[in-house]
Parts: structure tokens; sequence; C-alpha cells
């Protein structure tokens, strides 16, 4: 039996609440400095309060320390490990070698390769894997048949793997262009989004194949359909995107999941579990078509597809709904739809140059019920835009009662116990699931009426605690009577005690995780090698010279190479604009090579390796 482990995001201390009310085994969430987003950090003392909380469910809390550092802020990464480690956290991600090289942090807290470490091949995680860290994030674009064959050959480490939301064009940790064109390094947490902007493509005689499309921008993961293929590939945590999403988000996508989850586990008992303890029932149905999202993909999955990119805008489009029908008096319109609509409602669509429009809906008039479900009503724009007109795909980006039933929702998630009363020589014990917890002293008085169901009523009144009984244990004979004061007294000390043999077993599981095995005779791969300029710091340095490797070139940002490699990337152009001769496309026109122009004139040359069918970004001076 294998476990598999649900990975919610969270932005803070109450999203990551909401993520393990709502069905999370583990959230991942920053500190105040060093993660991968800059702008979604947290105090050690709100990340002490979550890893309480989850604790309760054995549920875990990993933090993000997965930026490259600098000299003059190792000491700061000291300290910020020990606080992490008092704070009770079940692992960091890291991406900066440098970690390791640090003399006096003792790694008591298990260590998880980040995806900035690039990791896509076998060899890699079996060199990190020797290095120490327990689990490797895989890169997002692999297959599931990749997945299955690095499984294989590396069956003992536990494989993360992305299953929904936003998608970054490059391979994580080998994007550049950020720091080149805004000077924010995407390995420092302040990405400023360059795949989201307009290009140009163009050939090399200036000739425009495509004019100001979002060439880059891919549309959003959903691996909901998917989960059991990539389970049964040795996937075993399933890693939801979105530490700067909102609540809502994190609620809805989180319940989805865990849901689909459930239904895997029940489907096959014997070959999987889930990571955590407790359920918790929803007052919504989870709906991943009516929260933020750029269309859906399955991104390689089932290998490479057309169809990942949103070519026409990085922003959410939502829910489809229906097509414009009659235009009155440029103040409301008609549409014919399955979708109940509501007032607030935020609509949008596609204009005929190709932008995306938006506009909030004032009033929803019923007209009729029609054919297969669907109802024809007017609509009451606060402003109706001028480029609207009959025929034009409606989707809803702003969903007003499903963001209100979210709103609402604070399930209580519970872990199921059985409690077992039993006499002992100077009074009472209470045990839950088999161990014993409490005992009382309190005379043997007989009973004068039956006390069973008032026994019953006083041990299951749990409240506020994480648990519910599902079966009181009560011997048949047992004919004492007992006060309901003594009675809640012996309920109270036993749970007490229960929940700090819980805490102490989630100690327990992660000490007996622990464990740093020196580097053994595992070569540095290719791929590895190629990293090395992300080198930022001297220990980062040392750590690679004492593998036998000698550093070339700086990191990114402390040396920019002239026309450099900004990013490389498996969605590729060629192939998505059909004239991937290799995958039986069309023979292309136009002259190499091509490159992405923005609207300011700079350049960016793609090469196309199409041996390892990968496309690469280059910076050029060309204008």
């Amino acid at each position: 039996m294998r476990t598999l482990e649900l990975l919610a995001p969270a932005k803070n201390l109450e999203c990551g609440m909401a993520a393990i009310d709502h069905g999370a085994d583990a959230v991942y969430i920053g500190a105040q400095r060093f993660g991968a987003r800059v702008s979604a950090g947290n105090s050690v003392e709100d990340i002490t309060l979550l890893c309480q909380y989850a604790h309760r469910f054995e549920a875990k809390v990993y933090v993000t320390v997965n930026t490259i550092f600098y000299d003059n802020e190792l000491e700061d990464v000291r300290v910020l490990l020990a606080q992490l480690q008092e704070a009770g956290v079940d692992a960091i991600l890291v991406q900066d070698m440098a970690l390791l090289s640090l003399s006096d942090f003792k790694s008591s807290i298990p260590l998880h390769a980040s995806t900035q470490t690039d990791n896509r091949t076998a060899d890699k995680v079996a060199w990190l894997a020797s290095l120490g860290f327990r689990r490797v994030v895989l890169a997002r674009e692999l297959s599931v048949e990749e997945i299955r064959e690095i499984h294989h050959q590396v069956p003992d480490v536990e494989l993360e793997v992305f299953v929904h939301g936003a998608l970054c064009v490059s391979y994580s940790g080998l994007c550049y262009a950020s720091q080149y064109c805004f000077g924010r390094s995407a390995n420092r947490g302040e990405c400023a989004q360059f795949c989201r902007m307009k290009f140009d493509l163009v050939d090399a005689d200036g000739t425009v194949i495509e004019h100001q499309r979002h060439l880059l921008s891919l549309k959003d993961m959903n691996q909901l359909a998917n989960l059991e293929q990539l389970a049964d590939a040795g996937a075993s945590s399933f890693k939801i995107e979105g530490r700067l999403k909102d609540i809502g988000y994190v609620k809805n996508v989180t319940a989805a999941y865990s849901q689909a989850l459930d239904q895997l586990v029940a489907a096959r008992p014997d070959s999987y579990r889930r990571a955590s303890r407790g359920h918790s029932t929803c007052s919504f149905t989870p709906d991943l078509n009516r929260t933020f999202n750029r269309g859906y993909t399955s991104y390689f999955a089932p290998g490479r597809q057309p169809d990942i990119a949103s070519f026409d805008t990085p922003k959410a489009i939502g829910q489809y709904v229906g097509r414009v029908g009659r235009i009155r008096d440029g103040k409301s319109f008609t549409i014919e739809s399955t979708v109940a609509l509501a007032n607030g409602d935020g609509l949008c669509f596609l204009n005929d140059a190709g932008e995306l429009q938006g506009f909030r809906v004032n009033r929803v008039e019923m007209i009729s019920s029609g054919r297969r479900g669907a109802a024809e009503t007017r609509l009451y724009p606060l402003a109706l835009p001028a480029s609207l007109h009959s025929g034009m795909s409606l989707y809803r980006s702003q969903d007003q009662n499903f963001e209100q039933l979210l709103a609402k929702s604070a399930p209580k998630r519970k872990v199921d116990i059985t409690l077992s009363l039993r006499a002992t020589e100077n009074g009472f014990s209470l045990a839950i699931d088999g161990e014993m917890m409490a005992t009382i002293e309190q005379p043997h008085q007989t009973a004068q009426s039956p006390q069973h169901e008032n026994m019953i009523r006083q041990l299951t009144k749990l409240g506020d605690t994480p648990y519910h009984c599902s079966h009181v244990d009560i011997p048949s004979d047992f004919d004492f009577f007992i006060p309901s004061s003594r009675l809640a007294e012996l309920r109270r000390a036993a749970v007490s005690a229960y929940e700090k043999v819980s805490r102490a077993r989630i100690y327990n599981k992660r000490c007996g995780e622990e464990g740093q095995p020196s580097a053994s005779s595992v070569d540095v791969p290719a791929y590895a090698r190629d990293y090395f300029y992300n080198v930022s710091n001297k220990l980062s340095l040392g750590f690679y010279e004492s593998q036998g490797k000698h550093l070339s070139e700086q990191a990114f940002e402390l040396s920019v190479p002239r026309e450099p490699l900004i990013m490389q990337c498996r969605h590729c152009l060629r192939y998505s604009l059909g004239y991937c001769v290799k995958h039986g496309g069309k023979k292309p026109q136009w002259h190499d090579p091509l490159s992405l122009r923005l609207a300011d004139g700079r350049c960016f040359r793609l090469q196309f390796d199409c041996n390892h069918c990968q496309m690469n970004v280059y910076v050029t001076d060309r204008r």
C-alpha cells in the first residue's frame, strides 16, 4: 500500500488552515524571506500556528526556502532554518545547494528538492537522493510515462508532481527572462511574468508570422482526470500551484482534488491510502470551471499535444456560459444558457481585435425556459461594451453565487475515533483507538437505573476538538454509576493525552525520516552540470567543487553573458502552429531563425532543438 498526499498552497495562515479543513494532506507556505514567491511571505509565528493546526490531523507543513542566496544572506538563512526547526515544520523546499553546507545546520528537517533544481531525469533524481533529499519535485513538463521510468529507476525517492494551476513556460530554475528584461529574478522569487506578454513572431527577413499575441502564455494545468495514472506511475504527492491565490481558490481546488483522491482510495483500498487523518464535508460542490483559470490543459501528461497555450489572453477567461443573442437599445441583451447567471456576475468576451474585455452584470431577468435545460435570459450590464455583438461567446470570470458559497464554507475536519470505557481497581479508564489515555479514581457504585445512554452522551461531547466518536465500547455488564462531571473530566483528560500522543507520533515519524546521507558515488548528471550557473554564493561554489566539479559561470543574476539563453521550453511554437515536420506538421514557408519581438522592439531568437523536442529562447541585439 502506498500513501498519497494532496499538497495545497498557503498564501497565509488563513489559507493554510482552509486547505487543511478542505482535505489537504499537506500545505506549503513561504516564510518572510527566501521563498520563490517574494510577495507571499509569512512570519515564523504564523507558520508555528499552522504546524500545530495541521498536526492535529497528521497533516504536514512544508516551507519554501527555494531561492538562490547571496553571500551576505547566508547567516539570515541559517537563523531562519533554526527557527523553522523550532516551529515544527515537516520539510523545507530547497534550490540552493549552499543550504547543504551550512555548518551548524543539522538536518533534522527532511529536505525536498524544489522543481527549481530542474528535475526531469532519473539520474538527477538519484543524485539528489544521494545528497539526502527525501523528495524531489519533478518538472511540470514530464509525461506519465517519463514519471513511471524515473520511479522505476529510483523507487525509494518520493516523487512530487504538479497537478493543477498556472504553468511556467520555461523549465523551472532555467528562466532568466524576467531578470534580463526587468531586473527581477525568478530564482529570487520576483518573476515579472515575461511569458504573459505580447509578441510578434518574425522570421529572418522580418516577415511577421503572428502579430502581437501571447505566444509564450500557457493555459492552466488540470490533472484531475489523471490522478490514478500519476499514482500508478509512482507519484506520491500531488501539488496544487497557487501561493498567490485567494482563499476561495484554495477551498474549491483543494476540495475537488481531495474528493477525487478519496474516490481513488475507496476504489483501490489495497493499493492506496491518504497521508493524513480526518474527513470534512463541504457545504458546496467543488467545480474547477467556476474558479480562476486560463482554460485547462493536461499539458504533457499524455505526451506532446496541441492546444496547451492561450495565445489570445493570459487572463482568466472562466466558464463558458453561452452566446450573445439579441442586443436591445444598447443597454441589454439576451443569452440562452444552461448556466444560472446572477446579479453581480462578471462576464468577459474576446472582441474583434482579439482583446479580452469584461463587464459586470447589474441585473438578470429570466425570459423563458429553453431546450435541454437551457434558459433564455436578458442581461443588463452596468455598462454595455460597444464592441459586444450578437453571436459572440461569453464567459463568466466572476461567479457571484459560487464566491458567496465559498466564503461561507467553513467545514470542521474531524478524525474518527473509538472510545472504550472500562473499570479499574480504583476507578475507571478511557481508551482511544485501543490506547489507554486516562484514568480517574472513583468509587465503584452500582447504578440504580441504566446509565449507558448517558455515558455515551457525555463521552461523545467532543465539541471543538478535531475528533468525532464513531463508536463507544462499554461492556454489557458495566452497571456502575459515574457522575456526569467525572465522565466529562475523564473525556477531557483522555482527549488531551491523545492529542499529545498524536503530536509525538508526527514528531517521531519526522525524526525517523531524518538523516542526510553524505554524497555517495553517484555522479553529478549532465543536467546538474548545466545548472551550475545558478551558483550565487561561496558555499554553493564550495559544494560543487567538493563534488569534483568546477564552476565556469556565475549565476545569471551576478554576471549576464552576451546574448544569453534565457529560457528552455518544452512548449514549441513550431509544433503549436502546426509546422513541426517531426510530428507530421506542414513545411514552414518562413526563413529561419525565428524571433519573438516585443512592442518596444526588443528581440529574442528562437532555437528549435528537435532532437530533444525543446525550444530555446536567446536574447539578440536585433531590433
